[in-house]
């Protein structure tokens, strides 16, 4: 059965509201952190992740606790600047944390959120060598990973043992997203520890992949880290593809935009999302980024994940580098039409939120390609839970720094609001909801990491001073978990050779 009552929304005018106002808007959302991390502490301290509703915690593996939750939460409390929390949870990674444990995890969600939390608490702490210390444990127990045949990465590694194994699906195959996402922390690592193997190991893998044959610049889902060879021909910048295509650009970033090959990744995957993946809904020509079941494929399959909702965010900082645009006519005729799809895909996105019963998102939204038809979005039942996921709001911080437009700090209040009304879990934690087109939605009981790590993350930052912003983009990159990492220019001992490619 296809849900198809959704709710009509026009985008109005938005009233400038004074410096008070976004400040209260500010707190609230700081309190939201607090509400749900004092739920996690009460129910499940310790624990990986945090079931809300049963008031209990669960590990990733039976031999005990990696900090997902915690080391995941750290730099968003010296971000908010709550003291008394961020020391308990630095107490517990100090006391409690041991990564020597007989347990297999997955190599991109260690990476992204424990090695890229642990990097950041470190540079926002003044270098607290506690975190360094712990992020180059992991490092080196991560790394047993990259022991294929190929350069490619098995999709998990086993933290005692340090060997890697490959994924139980898809013949054994990784990611191309997770392999193709892991170089912005394991760089920095080798940045601070004056130790190349690092580097060169994640930059091996994007060689490799630079000289795959590609469609367009984009790339199948799925690559064997036994042959080196894309596996499938399925093109998505959802599920599985999404944050490849985020680290060519934040690669270039990296490094203050010196290494061009990256870039030029990049630009080649963004022409082919022009070509062959955007297309628009009927009947208000709603953009969104479709995907292809074969590589050859002229047809658009008008599905959109709203992890494809990162790429507003994306583009924008591509196309301005992430300062103030103050005359769009000084941007280049490419950057100007990267900034306008994205400003139009987050409206789209926006949309996904504003025109269901709770104000918020499904998980998977399709698209209506009959010119006759009456309304834009269709929401399956099967897609229409919400995860607390972050990447619309971080597309409408990204745009609202770059253009100072206050219409996208009112749509993610508005967003903040439905979550709030909805998510909140009474005496503390927020849980992802079963089906956001009905009232009530139902819950699920769990509350992902990336609730704390990212969408409050950058909910509080949308709300910032302009006057006084902290992690400029133009100063900071974001994983893709929402850790913020300097800067920098490497030495030439730790560097690879990304500088000698064009």
């Amino acid at each position: 059965m296809l849900k198809v009552k959704l709710y009509q929304f026009k985008f109005g005018t938005i009233d400038e509201l004074d410096k008070g106002e976004w400040t209260r808007r500010q707190h609230a959302i700081r309190n939201a952190f607090k509400h749900a991390w004092n739920g996690y502490v009460r129910d499940a301290w310790g624990y990986d992740e945090y079931h809300p509703i049963s008031r209990s915690g669960t590990n990733l593996s039976n031999h005990g606790s990696i900090g997902y939750t915690i080391i995941d939460s750290l730099d968003t409390m010296i971000i908010m600047n709550l003291h008394e929390e961020y020391i308990q949870a630095r107490d517990w990674v100090a006391n409690k944390l041991d990564f020597n444990i007989d347990a297999d995890v997955s190599l991109f969600e260690t990476t992204i959120r424990v090695l890229g939390g642990l990097l950041s608490a470190y540079h926002l702490s003044g270098n607290d060598t506690l975190y360094l210390t712990k992020a180059k444990d992991l490092g080196d127990r991560l790394f047993g990973a990259f022991d294929s045949p190929t350069y490619i990465p098995f999709a998990s590694v086993n933290l005692a043992s340090q060997k890697g194994k490959p994924a139980h699906f898809a013949g054994g195959a990784s990611s191309t997203s997770e392999a193709g996402t892991l170089q912005l922390e394991f760089k920095y690592l080798s940045y601070l520890t004056d130790d190349d193997k690092y580097w060169r190991t994640v930059e091996e893998v994007m060689f490799h992949i630079d000289d795959l044959d590609k469609f367009d610049g984009l790339v199948p889902i799925f690559i064997s880290p036994s042959t080196g060879d894309f596996m499938g021909q399925q093109i998505t910048l959802g599920a599985r593809g999404d944050s490849y295509y985020e680290y060519l650009l934040k690669q270039y970033i990296q490094t203050a935009r010196t290494e061009p090959f990256y870039r030029r990744m990049y630009a080649q995957a963004m022409q082919g999302v022009k070509n062959r993946l955007i297309a628009h809904s009927f009947p208000n020509k709603l953009l969104y980024v479709g995907e292809l079941a074969h590589h050859a494929s002229t047809d658009i399959f008008p599905k959109m994940d709203h992890l494809v909702c990162f790429l507003g965010g994306t583009l924008a900082l591509g196309a301005t580098g992430g300062v103030k645009i103050k005359d769009y006519s000084e941007l280049s005729v490419e950057a100007q039409e990267d900034l306008s799809i994205a400003k139009r895909l987050t409206e789209t996105c926006v949309q996904m939120y504003f025109r269901t019963a709770t104000g918020l998102a499904p998980e998977i939204t399709f698209f209506e390609t009959n010119v006759n038809g009456v309304d834009d979005m269709i929401i399956k039942d099967r897609d229409a839970h919400n995860l607390l996921r972050p990447e619309t709001v971080e597309s409408l911080f990204v745009l609202w720094r770059i253009t100072d437009d206050n219409k996208y700090r009112e749509w993610g209040w508005r967003i903040f609001k439905a979550f709030e009304k909805y998510a909140k879990v009474d005496g503390g934690g927020y849980s992802a909801l079963n089906d956001v087109t009905t009232i009530p939605p139902g819950r699920l009981d769990k509350m992902e990491t990336f609730w704390l790590a990212e969408t409050l993350k950058y909910l509080f930052l949308l709300f910032e001073d302009p006057d006084s912003q902290s992690l400029p983009l133009d100063k900071y990159v974001f994983n893709t978990e929402a850790h913020p990492l300097p800067i920098f220019k490497p030495s030439k001992k730790i560097r690879g050779n990304g500088w000698d490619r064009s």
